[in-house]
């Protein structure tokens, strides 16, 4: 009996030191890969920053004028230019997914004696880390439109945007693990996650939309992260239609949701090899 009950806690130790040291390693793959690649990082941080200049610039006076109580579209964008890094982020590195299937390194890991759950763990939680630091990165930006933190507001901005980006790089698996063309892959971003950022209240505000583009904008869940980034940012000027427990209830919703699809679809047994 004594042989038992030491054998359970070894046995589970094991266990668990099978699934985190090969997820650790994925993971850590994943952040080197990007970094490794520094066009990509580029042009991640670039075009949301370019976007944010130009378009903020270009829609301040207008936005102004139309009744948002003095606030600056410079101002507005800014939760929606994190929100684009973030999403263009969990976008490139869950394309490696399919290079990986067409290099073989993803059979190779599939024939490996580990479980599926360590490939969904390590590209999922790599791809969010990167995705989040990304954001906290462009957030050097924050003083520039008037964004003071206090620790508590620091520490809500960063568990924000690490759930945006956890759901995300999540749903970017989901969409990347059953394909093997990363053309394919672009037309279901362009087609989908495209959509989903601009109709997130990114550029333009929930209040001011007709019917149905507000009843769209209640459905995305990305909303309510956005909505979440503004209270946090700039509680003055943020949305009175939720409240901020509640935008970070509904984003967590979705997080657990993809995570938990994204285990689903990678333990899902199919006849091809590589799938």
């Amino acid at each position: 009996m004594a042989t038992r009950t030491q054998t359970l806690p070894a046995t589970t130790a094991s266990a668990s030191a099978g699934l985190l040291m090969p997820s650790i390693s994925l993971w850590w793959r994943e952040v080197v890969r990007f970094y490794r690649q520094r066009a990509r990082v580029v042009g991640v941080i670039a075009s949301p920053l370019l976007f944010w200049i130009v378009i903020g610039s270009g829609f301040g006076t207008s936005f102004r004028s139309s009744g948002a109580g003095g606030q600056h579209y410079l101002e507005f964008f800014f939760p929606g230019a994190i929100i684009m890094i973030v999403l263009f982020t969990a976008i490139f590195t869950m394309m490696s997914v399919i290079e990986d299937r067409k290099e073989g390194f993803l059979l190779s890991v599939l024939v490996a004696p580990v479980s599926r759950s360590v490939i969904v763990l390590g590209k999922v939680v790599g791809g969010a880390t990167l995705a989040t630091l990304q954001g906290l990165i462009f957030l050097v930006f924050a003083p520039a439109v008037g964004v003071h933190f206090t620790l508590v507001s620091f520490a809500l901005t960063v568990l924000a945007i690490f759930l945006v980006a956890f759901s995300l790089t999540a749903l970017g698996f989901i969409i990347a693990w059953p394909m093997d063309s990363t053309q394919a892959f672009h037309a279901i971003i362009n087609l989908f996650l495209i959509p989903l950022w601009l109709l997130s209240g990114s550029l333009f505000p929930l209040s001011g939309a007709t019917l149905w583009i507000r009843v769209l904008m209640r459905i995305n869940p990305l909303t309510y992260g956005t909505e979440a980034l503004r209270a946090l940012l700039f509680p003055a000027s943020a949305s009175t239609d939720l409240s901020l427990s509640g935008n970070f209830a509904v984003l967590g919703l979705f997080t657990l949701v993809m995570f938990v699809l994204s285990f689903l679809i990678a333990n899902r047994r199919t006849t091809n090899p590589a799938a």
